[in-house]
């Protein structure tokens, strides 16, 4: 097998593995994958944590590896980088309509303006008309909000 069909190979499988804490999100729609490169011979995969806290990464790591050695891959290595800091400006457009689908309405560009000063769209109505009822929801990544118009309560994943 060609190098690059090797990495393509690779990188298909790896950009499958599901957010343990938002499971309709791929890794890559997170984009939390930075890379799958082969070197000497082997595959390693490149992923950032959303925070350098991130309790799922160990997870992620491993069903990571775990696709990867069920694809052939027996002797990947995945790697994890800090530099540079993951940005939900890193998601994809694919990541941010699969989040509204959810109930969970996504980020801006990082840098706008907060949620505070800024309203945030229901992923249910569609309404501006919403009020902030904490700044922590069921993650540290994520505030929950109120929409005023339907009156469900969503998350909204926090622009960084």
């Amino acid at each position: 097998m060609a190098a690059g069909t090797r990495i393509e190979q690779a990188r298909d499988v790896v950009a499958l593995v599901p957010d343990p804490e938002i499971p309709v999100l791929t890794i890559d729609d997170l984009g939390i994958l930075r890379g799958v490169d082969e070197q000497d011979g082997r595959i390693v995969v490149t992923i950032t944590p959303t925070y350098s806290g991130c309790p799922a990464m160990d997870h992620i790591r491993e069903q990571v590896g775990d696709v990867l050695a069920d694809a052939g891959f027996a002797d990947a290595e995945v790697r994890m980088v800090y530099s540079p800091a993951w940005t939900t400006d890193w998601m994809s457009e694919e990541g941010k309509r699969k989040l509204r689908e959810f109930g969970i309405s996504p980020p801006g560009r990082a840098g706008e303006p907060t949620p505070l000063t800024l309203p945030v769209a229901c992923p249910q109505c569609g309404s501006r008309r919403t009020s902030v009822i904490s700044q922590f929801g069921s993650t540290a990544c994520k505030a929950l909000y109120r929409c005023d118009a339907c009156q469900e309560p969503f998350d909204y994943f926090k622009a960084i």
